[in-house]
């Protein structure tokens, strides 16, 4: 039997993920007020039990105006806390560690969920409210204008986020992720297709980075030394005069300097013509910006996109392409992809990457 790297320890600060292997942030429309409900906790029991390294919730808004649709999920109360706390608690039952996503929808905010089509919602619609973005530039045709932030909306929102880390602190919460990529707020601040300003805020680089680094530093100033910082970001947005690649190495080295340990690499959604700079989605497509980040900023990746076999999983950190590997669509797929990944790669005892109580059936050996 041979020892696949998929199925080593990482260890981050005062967490060790068992192995490699991440539940990806996947949004549900399930909640009412931003709480969790019997869907989220049926959605997370099944990833708890099989077998993966680590789990991150949904992207969850750090304010009430804040979230994508109104089914989002919330951490902008207290009383979001002993929902969130349940699911945790189906995670740490199984000793496998969860984040939650920190999330500010921006200009992307105020729409409708998938189910009755995801498009914005219209003014008149009692359950609309007014977005808010780095400029008031639309995300796309038919959304609304945002009203552009001013200093203390910007502070407000970057105290939000650390009012929310704390939340997700008293809720048991083993790491925590910002939600910088596609075209959400923070990611909207980065970028010069959507933030035009010309103070502090926007114009160079530094500038328009400004707002991710102050987000950063208000959470890690706030949640123990021992708790792991990620970053999701949108390593290019994919069109003329977006961002790219070597602008995202840049904006890790300063999240490093401001204690961020992992820099999750998806791409795009800047706006509603976003493309993926060339690349078209196939398996492990997104991994070369993973492999790119970590190789010139010096700080730990997870890769996305498409990652769908045991085999490929396996290569990307095998590789040192990235040190993480989350999945989606396979996890939903097959919640005990773990299971599957470990016998496929020939690790010893695959079953005992589930709990104790599938090693019965699951062990061959107690059957020949």
């Amino acid at each position: 039997m041979s020892s696949p790297v998929l199925f080593t320890p990482f260890a981050c600060r005062g967490v060790t993920f068992p192995n490699r292997i991440v539940v990806a942030p996947m949004c549900q429309y399930a909640a009412e007020e931003g709480h969790v409900g019997r869907w989220h906790r049926a959605h997370h029991s099944r990833f708890s039990l099989g077998g993966v390294g680590g789990a991150i919730l949904e992207a969850s808004a750090v304010t009430r105006d804040g979230r994508i649709t109104p089914g989002c999920l919330g951490i902008w109360d207290d009383a979001h806390v002993a929902g969130l706390a349940e699911v945790v608690e189906l995670y740490h039952d199984h000793a496998i560690p969860v984040g939650i996503q920190l999330a500010h929808a921006g200009r992307k905010a105020s729409a409708a969920v998938p189910f009755e089509g995801a498009q914005p919602l219209p003014a008149d619609d009692p359950r609309a409210w007014v977005s808010v973005a780095p400029s008031a530039l639309p995300f796309g045709e038919k959304w609304q204008t945002p009203q552009a932030l001013d200093e203390a909306g910007i502070a407000e929102i970057i105290d939000a986020f650390a009012d929310a880390a704390k939340r997700a602190v008293t809720a048991g919460f083993d790491f925590l992720e910002i939600h910088g990529a596609h075209g959400y707020l923070v990611n909207s601040f980065m970028s010069p297709l959507a933030n035009q300003r010309e103070d502090a805020w926007g114009g160079s680089r530094e500038g328009r980075f400004r707002f991710a680094v102050e987000v950063a530093r208000a959470i890690r100033g706030v949640v123990p030394g021992t708790m792991p910082l990620f970053f999701r970001t949108s390593s290019v947005d994919g069109l003329p005069g977006g961002i790219e690649i070597e602008d995202n190495v840049v904006l890790a080295q300063m999240l490093k300097a401001e204690g961020v340990d992992v820099i999750d690499c998806s791409s795009g959604g800047i706006a509603t013509a976003s493309g993926l700079a060339g690349r078209k989605p196939s398996p492990g497509y997104l991994v070369p910006y993973a492999a790119q980040i970590k190789r010139e900023a010096g700080i730990a990746t997870m890769a996305v996109g498409l990652i769908m076999t045991p085999e490929l999983a396996e290569a990307v950190v095998a590789s040192g392409d990235a040190d993480l590997v989350a999945m989606a669509r396979e996890m939903l797929a097959d919640s005990n992809f773990a299971h599957r990944a470990a016998v496929a790669l020939g690790r010893e005892n695959p079953h005992q990457v589930l709990p104790r109580e599938f090693s019965f059936y699951l062990d061959r050996r107690r059957w020949e």
